[in-house]
């Protein structure tokens, strides 16, 4: 597993609408109808994070959920990070 650069970080982040590049991970927030929605969109995503073995740093606030990804094994972004980004915005959008 390769560290990214920021260029390569910045160059990738161009295909994932709403995702940003801060503090040393890539970020976004989603709003969902309740509390319910974002439960049932956090659990998809778990079940896929566990089978990558590659698990988001995320905070839930009733229908509010923020994630950050980053490879802690090589302290910084990897390929896996940006798999596992584009594997949530397509859990987040067949809701």
């Amino acid at each position: 597993m390769q560290k990214l650069t920021p260029t390569q970080i910045e160059a990738l982040l161009q295909n994932l609408d709403g995702w940003v590049y801060e503090n040393g991970s890539i970020c976004k927030s989603y709003v969902f109808k309740d509390f319910k929605e974002a439960f049932s969109v956090m659990t998809r995503i778990a079940f896929e994070a566990e089978q990558q073995n590659h698990h988001p740093n995320w905070e839930n606030v009733y229908n509010q959920l923020t994630i950050k990804l980053n490879t802690h094994d090589v302290g910084g972004i990897t390929q896996n990070d940006f798999d596992l980004a584009i594997l949530i915005e397509q859990i987040v959008n067949q809701r």
